[in-house]
């Protein structure tokens, strides 16, 4: 099993995220999963996608089909066309150990709502999916005529946990749209982009959940680098530039009560927290893995190994960020006066699967 920020733990079923990708239409949804799906590291991708004529299948290496509505891409992701209803369907089989996927994308038609998805995705039983977030797209060249038309884009980009302003670099003032963005989101990390390109460290861990022996990956067999008209090498493929990383290591135990003070009041642009906490002398039998996505969080305790060294270690990914004070923070976070206080633990079990209620998304 993986010992990386952020893998499965070792007492449980392997939790796959599914991340909700919205917009209008238009917005660049397909171009950004595409993008994923060239980058993604030698990781599988499972794509649920309503359009399933606009991925590129033939530019994907496609190897077969495995049924009417599901293609096996060269890469070891799978992508799927289906309609909400068969939504729960699609999530069982890409969550399923056999089909080796280490993330799930979920592309919504450019008129559905996502707040329904996300629903289904919190309300889903399936014990192998988590919650990976609402991404949502946005047009930045065609952002006022398409708020004119869609007032509800107000309210989606309200309920996002990351918002892409694409297209920035086509907008007559691109940075007034990001400040307007900036405005309506609700502690949503917000990033621009050009052809959909972001890092796709900022959805999921670009690489394998376990070693790929005897397979190519197709980042090896089709490498996309960005070029201008006259076929130079651009910086467009810097896509590290639009958000920033905090790696915290500690060998000294966390409070339980500073970190949830710490987690309830993580600020804008925070977007992801993955990694391990120590909680010493409050739970020594246990270490807890951490996964948070904008406003959802949830821990998960695991036995330590008997030779495994005792740390805290955790990775922050954010938009606009400042390192610095978080680190800080985290460091505040420190037991200086560790002792076994049954009370301490309550604010972290609460977001226990056995324990956690799931947060609905705000109407």
């Amino acid at each position: 099993m993986s010992s990386q920020p952020g893998a499965p733990g070792r007492s449980g079923p392997q939790q796959i995220p599914v991340v909700v990708l919205a917009g209008f239409l238009g917005s660049g949804k397909t171009t950004l999963l595409n993008h994923l799906l060239h980058r993604s590291g030698g990781s599988r991708i499972g794509a649920v996608v309503n359009d399933f004529g606009a991925i590129e299948i033939d530019a994907m290496a496609v190897a077969g089909a495995l049924g009417d509505s599901t293609v096996s891409l060269g890469n070891g992701c799978l992508c799927c066309a289906v309609d909400a209803s068969e939504l729960d369907v699609y999530l069982e089989r890409l969550a399923h150990p056999s089909a080796g996927m280490d993330v799930i994308v979920i592309e919504a038609s450019g008129l559905a709502e996502p707040q329904e998805l996300v629903r289904m995705v919190l309300a889903s039983e399936n014990p192998r999916i988590v919650y990976g977030g609402l991404v949502e797209v946005v047009d930045a060249a065609e952002f006022d005529a398409t708020r004119e038309k869609h007032p509800e884009i107000d309210r989606h980009l309200g309920l996002a946990d990351l918002v892409v302003v694409n297209k920035a670099d086509r907008a007559a003032d691109g940075e007034r749209v990001l400040r307007v963005v900036r405005d309506l989101v609700d502690r949503a990390a917000v990033v621009p982009a050009a052809y959909g390109r972001i890092d796709p460290e900022l959805l999921f861990d670009c690489r394998p959940s376990e070693e790929r022996v005897g397979q190519l990956s197709f980042d090896d067999l089709h490498r996309h680098e960005a070029s201008d008209d006259q076929g130079h090498h651009t910086h467009h493929g810097h896509l590290h530039s639009a958000y920033e990383s905090l790696s915290f290591t500690s060998e000294a135990s966390l409070a339980p009560r500073r970190l949830m003070d710490f987690l309830d009041s993580r600020p804008e642009g925070l977007y992801r927290i993955k990694g391990y906490v120590d909680f010493g002398a409050h739970d020594r039998g246990n270490r807890y893995a951490v996964h948070a996505v904008g406003r959802f969080l949830r821990f998960y305790p695991e036995p330590w190994g008997a030779d495994e060294e005792r740390l805290t270690q955790l990775v922050l990914i954010g938009s606009g960020i400042d390192t610095t004070a978080l680190g800080k923070e985290l460091e505040a976070c420190k037991d200086d006066a560790p002792h076994a206080d049954e009370h301490s633990m309550w604010g972290v079990l609460r977001y226990v699967q056995e324990h956690a209620a799931e947060p609905e998304p705000e109407a």
